[in-house]
């Protein structure tokens, strides 16, 4: 399938974010990162929020829940309007029930990985999934230098999506830039978020096409 780009707007200035979000039309979805302080020392935005961006958002929304308690907290953004919804597989006591339970809400379902937290547990559930979310960096801010040592994590996933026949994206978050991309599609991801690389140039659209263009060359 073809390199996605999924610029996040943790980046972005929260006081425009439907400005923003214009600002990203030819992504393919707006990455939005859901922290509560607690699973992560960070807090940045909820339910209510997110309702109003799915209304506004010229692309779908691909959230990202850096929560605790993801079973009980999760099914509210699908019903939310978010196009995906990922969880962290660290966070959910039932990964496989709470996946099911977004699917039915409408919702594609990620799992998403720590940088220290194997892939291994999720590769018997690639049905049960729609993305796996490698973090190449730890959770919780935006504009840090990404972590080579994930690398062999991502061709893990890749070779057995590909052993498998899943249709299984693999969507890697952290560090995404003109100078990892290509490599980390060489890994074999196909999902690529990015946050200060594309709200930190002057043009965030032609940031987005080049980055679209180094992840498929």
């Amino acid at each position: 399938m073809p390199a996605l780009i999924n610029p996040s707007i943790l980046s972005a200035d929260f006081a425009n974010l439907e400005r923003d979000l214009g600002r990203i039309a030819n992504a393919d979805y707006a990455h939005v990162d859901v922290m509560d302080n607690h699973f992560v020392p960070n807090l940045t935005l909820g339910v209510p929020v997110v309702t109003r961006l799915a209304e506004v958002s010229p692309v779908p929304l691909d959230l990202h829940l850096m929560i605790e308690d993801a079973d009980r907290w999760a099914p509210a953004y699908a019903e939310a309007g978010a196009a995906s919804v990922t969880f962290h597989l660290e966070a959910a006591q039932a990964p496989v029930r709470l996946a099911r339970e977004l699917r039915a809400g409408g919702a594609r379902v990620g799992v998403a990985l720590r940088p220290a937290t194997p892939v291994e547990p999720l590769l018997d559930l690639l049905d049960e999934i729609d993305m796996i979310l490698v973090m190449t960096v730890e959770p919780g801010f935006g504009g840090q230098s990404f972590i080579e040592g994930t690398l062999p994590k991502i061709r893990r996933a890749r070779a057995a999506i590909d052993e498998t026949g899943a249709a299984t994206w693999i969507q890697v978050d952290g560090g995404v830039a003109r100078g990892t991309i290509a490599r980390i599609a060489a890994a074999g991801a196909n999902v690529f978020v990015a946050g200060s690389a594309v709200y930190g140039a002057d043009d965030p659209a032609a940031e987005i096409d080049a980055l679209r263009a180094l992840a498929t060359s």
